[in-house]
């Protein structure tokens, strides 16, 4: 058999593992479970916290959802403006003014010390407004394209609530509504799910953590034990790092002893003692952001992808080759046994071809796209390569991580 066949064989064993031992993250049935609309009382305080860099323009769909929420409790929103230039904070005072539903602060932390992310630094100054005004039993961390059904938080806090976590994020659905949106978005989620499955994340006692930063529902003890942001300041992908940092914080014994009894999931995360969060799927929160180019996209990943490799060369060299490999290896297969004439290659590069994209199926269902796009995954993964690539290219020439304006260096290197 040539090289090119043993290669293919690897990427279906490659498959064969990814199916089945990678947390299913092929599967998208991961969702905040139903709630009981009565019943739930009395209801915590929630401080809401938005971080805002000239988001003018998406203010208008997704501010008024946060302030019309149906929430029994007291809640308040806390706009932070992080030194927009395009009018934000009028822009999201306006909109308060038309609202007659949960009051809104807006406030402006200036610019951020070294060594903090822009975003990271306006989440700090918000929640310390908060705790200062409202002292939250929880803080709802939500970005400022995020638009939220009118029951979002109420679901959020009874699914916390109820199976005593400390934090409860939820990946936004985000917008497909243009050409190259439908080709790139829904593979951001199922590469996302690859990197962190799920079922991994929400597993007590599992090293693995992830949250999804447009919606993080986090109980503010446990950012008070996690030292939450001040220990992610440096962080340019802050939501993980949120998710380690509340579950490597743990819990007081006294607390893992007490709380939750006669629930099974609480039961084992006293077993396990770490800080217990869960990650999911969104239903009725939904990311309003356009990208209407592939440029826009483009860097959405390349801003961070190569952070995401922690800035190693060795990380992001075994990265494209695995990419290579699992992705692009079957459909080369597939042409050049078809034009060579090497049935065992073709054969085992179609199969291989035919698993990955039925692999892409469940999370294309639940993007409401056609099934079509599914044996186009090889194509997409190839642009996730080169955008990974791109990354690593601009961090090097010094304009990696960068956002509205800032560029963020590595973290060792900041001061």
């Amino acid at each position: 058999m040539s090289a090119l066949t043993w290669i293919a064989i690897a990427s279906l064993a490659a498959w064969a593992w990814l199916l089945l031992g990678q947390g299913w993250f092929w599967r998208t049935d991961v969702r905040l479970p139903p709630y009981r609309a009565e019943g739930e009382g009395p209801w915590p305080t929630v401080a809401v916290v938005v971080p805002a860099r000239d988001e003018a323009e998406v203010l208008p769909m997704s501010l008024p959802s946060l302030l019309e929420q149906d929430y029994p409790g007291q809640a308040v929103v806390f706009l932070v403006d992080d030194g927009s230039s395009d009018g934000t904070a009028d822009r999201a005072r306006a909109l308060a003014d038309d609202s007659k539903g949960l009051p809104l602060v807006i406030a402006s932390p200036g610019e951020p010390e070294p060594g903090w992310t822009g975003k990271l630094w306006a989440v700090r100054h918000g929640i310390e407004l908060a705790r200062a005004q409202v002292e939250p039993e929880y803080l709802l961390l939500t970005d400022a394209d995020i638009a939220h059904e009118p029951d979002s938080l109420r679901a959020l806090v009874c699914a916390a609530r109820a199976a005593d976590l400390d934090l409860v994020s939820q990946m936004a659905r985000l917008r497909v509504h243009t050409a190259w949106e439908r080709l790139i978005v829904p593979a951001f989620v199922y590469f996302f799910a690859q990197l962190y499955p799920f079922r991994w994340v929400n597993r007590p006692g599992a090293r693995a953590a992830a949250a999804a930063g447009g919606c993080v529902l986090l109980r503010t003890e446990a950012a008070e034990r996690a030292r939450v942001p001040e220990s992610i300041r440096q962080s340019v992908i802050d939501d993980v790092a949120l998710a380690r940092a509340v579950k490597r914080a743990g819990r007081p014994a006294a607390e893992r002893a007490g709380a939750g009894r006669g629930s099974v999931a609480a039961g084992r995360g006293r077993r396990a003692g770490g800080g217990r969060i869960w990650l999911g799927l969104a239903e009725r929160v939904d990311s309003v952001r356009p990208y209407p180019h592939l440029r826009e996209l483009w860097q959405m990943v390349a801003r961070s992808a190569y952070a995401q490799l922690r800035h190693n060369p060795l990380l992001l060299l075994g990265t494209v080759l695995g990419l290579a490999v699992i992705y692009l290896a079957p459909p080369v297969a597939v042409c050049v046994g078809a034009l060579q004439g090497e049935r065992t290659t073709w054969l085992v590069g179609a199969v291989t071809w035919a698993v990955l994209a039925g692999s892409y199926l469940p999370m294309l269902r639940y993007y409401r796209q056609p099934a079509w796009l599914a044996p186009l995954l090889p194509l997409i993964a190839l642009l996730y390569l080169l955008m990974t690539v791109d990354s690593a290219v601009q961090h090097y020439r010094g304009r990696g991580a960068a956002w509205k304006g800032r560029t963020y260096t590595r973290p060792e290197a900041a001061p």
